[in-house]
């Protein structure tokens, strides 16, 4: 395990930076968008943006792969989202954001389709789970670290949309000089979201609530901090932590379910993050270590929510369904993530700040309730028969099961036969 960790040791680097610049960004245009004055609920819409590009990125950059390469089209969407970056701080209004934030989106789907086929093909079936353990603790634990960029400047400069920019653009760097072989796919059965509802309701209802809510703690935590009035310094720590904790509770949880139901193990989640909302929004404006705590606690359980529906709907399924399922349920948690920004803006515009744990909390508490009712109406699954879960980020990850697979494995072997100057043989 170690050995191929360390033969992927450029894409993890890359990822990395990728993260910090990501990180870094998500959070200072909520910021900067509460300095400018922008409506909550326009600030919503404009982070809303970047999961619709995430989507049609998803869809159409496989199809851009296939004909312009592996290479050429990292590059050119790596490049453009770091230019898009940099748009943010030169044109301060909310149409300009908005789509500067649909296209890093876009970008930032490509770049996880090419980063993650590579990432895949390095990983074998007895490494696969460890590979994306640490791939898991590289993005969160890149996202988290961003916060703290933060700091680094004032946020009311371009500073730090700059440093966003080279960050993006220097993750580039590590990826593109790594020859790595193409991935190798087994021709995936189609598999659409009425035929996956039947087989697994709670799975597509859960990703559906988890994209939700996950999109939300994403988007508009920065903002609801600076609406209530923490620094900027607070700030990071209130994303940070957050992000953390869903980096923490990833692999136990994932443990725990491999050993009970997972519906139970579903169920408990989220209602402990229901419960960790509503005790935040109860602390809120006191102590604010206790609101740190709550928040971790509220990651810890939000965030390893996908990869629980991912595990449970992959359960009921045969091998060759897996991966169109994966990619359904990518774009059903994608719709989601869509409209939670929206959502929790619009409730903090009715309610002030604690319309962002309120919805957050809601939406957490109605998976929970559907995951009891679907209890009620299908047996357990015996545990000999689950499959292992794998740790899996709601919204950045299961982009490859989009991929038209020939014409893009064969795509890729032709890009790296013409950068080693030779033919390439298939391991």
């Amino acid at each position: 395990m170690l050995a191929a960790i360390k033969s992927s040791w450029a894409l993890f680097v890359g990822l990395g930076m990728l993260m910090l610049g990501s990180g870094l960004q998500g959070s200072l245009i909520g910021i900067r968008a509460g300095a400018e004055n922008f409506p909550t609920e326009v600030t919503g819409l404009v982070m809303s943006s970047y999961f619709v590009g995430f989507l049609f990125g998803a869809v159409i950059t496989p199809k851009v792969v296939g004909q312009v390469g592996h290479v050429r089209a990292f590059a050119a969407l790596a490049s453009t989202a770091s230019t898009a970056a940099l748009v943010h701080a030169v044109f301060i209004d909310p149409w300009v954001w908005g789509a500067m934030r649909l296209l890093t989106g876009f970008c930032f789907a490509g770049i996880y389709i090419v980063a993650e086929s590579w990432l895949n093909d390095r990983a074998t079936n007895e490494t696969r789970g460890s590979m994306l353990s640490v791939y898991m603790v590289v993005l969160l634990g890149g996202m988290s670290a961003g916060q703290f960029l933060l700091n680094l400047a004032d946020t009311n400069s371009f500073v730090l949309f700059v440093l966003a920019s080279v960050l993006v653009s220097m993750a580039l760097v590590p990826i593109s000089i790594t020859a790595m072989a193409a991935p190798d796919f087994t021709a995936p059965e189609p598999l659409g979201l009425r035929a996956l509802y039947r087989i697994s309701p709670l799975g597509v209802v859960g990703s559906l609530g988890t994209g939700m809510a996950n999109a939300a703690l994403f988007s508009m935590a920065a903002v609801y901090a600076g609406a209530a009035g923490l620094s900027v310094a607070q700030i990071a720590i209130f994303v940070s932590v957050n992000i953390f904790g869903g980096m923490c509770f990833q692999w136990p949880i994932g443990r725990l379910s491999d050993h009970y139901d997972r519906r139970r193990v579903l169920t408990a989640v989220t209602f402990g993050a229901a419960l960790a909302a509503l005790l935040a929004a109860t602390v809120a404006g006191g102590e604010v270590v206790a609101l740190y705590a709550m928040m971790f606690l509220l990651g810890g359980m939000s965030f390893p929510m996908y990869s629980l529906c991912l595990a449970h709907t992959n359960d009921y399924l045969k091998p060759k369904q897996m991966v169109s399922a994966s990619g359904t349920l990518m774009l059903v948690n994608g719709a989601g993530a869509i409209f939670g920004p929206v959502a929790v803006s619009l409730l903090m515009g009715e309610m002030g700040t604690n319309g962002f744990f309120a919805s957050v909390g809601a939406v957490h508490a109605a998976i929970g309730v559907f995951a009891l009712y679907r209890m009620l109406r299908r047996a357990p699954l015996p545990l000999e028969e689950q499959g292992a879960s794998v740790p899996v980020a709601s919204s950045v990850s299961a982009a490859t099961a989009t991929l038209p697979v020939d014409a893009l494995r064969d795509q890729m072997d032709r890009d790296l036969a013409a950068l080693a100057g030779g033919p390439l043989r298939r391991r």
